[in-house]
């Protein structure tokens, strides 16, 4: 058996993968397969209708957002969001790469404070105690930092507009999305496939300045019409949504995000105790910014040589995608909500098998 700890492209629900498949073979019994439907049939403009209220009803998101499918991934929205809502300067919170580039797309448009970062500790750990310029446009912030293993997991009042990066901690517990002016995330940690970008924008920032913007970049050309509630400017990534779709059913059927919450906090203290206990291994976030999606350890002090003997023990059994990203090394198991408690029990034992052969 294997057991899926990719970083994204990630594990996805097993109900969701087998509805996509036979979507690919007919879709909404209408004999054509969903790669290659026409996106302006009634069938699929009902998929659209339903995945932005499903996202509205997990998120319990207030009337006055708009919810924008657009393709591109995060990295698009890091000069999105500037050229919609930076007027002449935005605060950025620097807690990881992605955090980082975001601050860098965001200098073609304006002035670009970064209020605080960990970069001095290889991004260990969330910046305390740092001050939000009340004469910024809006505050940014990266809420899950995938390659670093640290997370925000509160909503913070802030005294300006609040943007926040949510790609790889979206829908993995309860959000107050009133706190926020935007969120948006790249789908392939939790709500889906890599190939669409959610969006969710208070209504009062669209068209929000006066500079002239290409018409994909501008927000306001991709809400949803007056006379419908779709948002299809140009044609939407169909199968990436529609896997969506599938998986956020797959969350409600759970019992939405507090049921959710509940299995992601499981499984992420299963593996933090046994890194914690265990005399192989070490974590290199810092305790209290912990992420529950993606754990991040080392090989602790005196074993540093068994890194790669443990990478082939681990694969032998069957574990998948837990090489560390390169600018931290070690291991890195993603555990978004999808990834299944057994395989996290089955790592928790395959580390405790290399203990004890290593004593």
């Amino acid at each position: 058996m294997k057991h899926n700890f990719n970083a994204g492209p990630c594990v996805l629900p097993r109900e969701a993968v087998e509805a996509a498949i036979e979507a690919i073979r007919d879709f909404d019994n209408t004999g054509i397969g969903i790669l290659e439907i026409s996106h302006r049939t009634p069938g699929w403009e009902r998929v659209m209708a339903e995945t932005r209220q499903l996202w509205r009803e997990l998120l319990n998101i207030p009337e006055n957002y708009e919810i924008l499918f657009l393709g591109g991934g995060a990295s698009t929205q890091f000069f999105h969001v500037p050229a919609n809502l930076l007027n002449k300067k935005a605060a950025y919170l620097q807690t990881g790469v992605w955090a980082k580039k975001a601050a860098k797309e965001a200098k073609f448009y304006g002035d670009v404070e970064v209020v605080a970062s960990s970069e001095d500790k290889t991004y260990s750990y969330i910046p305390k105690d740092y001050v939000i310029p009340t004469d910024a446009d809006y505050f940014h912030i990266t809420t899950n930092n995938t390659i670093y293993g640290t997370e925000i997991r509160y909503d913070m009042d802030c005294p300006i507009d609040l943007v926040a990066d949510m790609s790889s901690d979206i829908m993995s517990r309860p959000v107050d999305v009133s706190k926020y002016a935007l969120i948006y995330g790249g789908a392939q940690k939790n709500v889906g496939p890599a190939g669409v970008t959610f969006v969710i924008i208070r209504r009062d920032l669209l068209g929000k300045l006066d500079r002239k913007l290409q018409t994909m970049v501008d927000y306001k050309t991709h809400a949803a019409e007056e006379d419908k509630n779709i948002s299809m400017f140009n044609t939407p990534p169909v199968f990436p949504i529609f896997v969506m779709y599938e998986t956020l059913k797959w969350v409600k059927k759970l019992g939405g995000l507090e049921a959710m919450n509940k299995i992601n906090v499981e499984k992420a203290d299963l593996l933090y105790n046994e890194i914690d206990r265990n005399s192989m291994f070490v974590g290199t976030a810092a305790k209290e910014d912990r992420s529950i999606m993606n754990v991040c350890f080392v090989m602790a002090p005196g074993h540093e040589d068994k890194e790669k003997a443990f990478m082939e023990f681990a694969k032998e059994r069957g574990m998948v995608g837990i090489k560390g990203h390169r600018s931290v090394g070690g291991f890195r198991a993603s555990i978004y909500n999808a990834c299944p408690v057994e395989s996290v029990k089955a790592l928790v034992a395959c580390m405790q098998e290399f203990e004890a052969a290593n004593k």
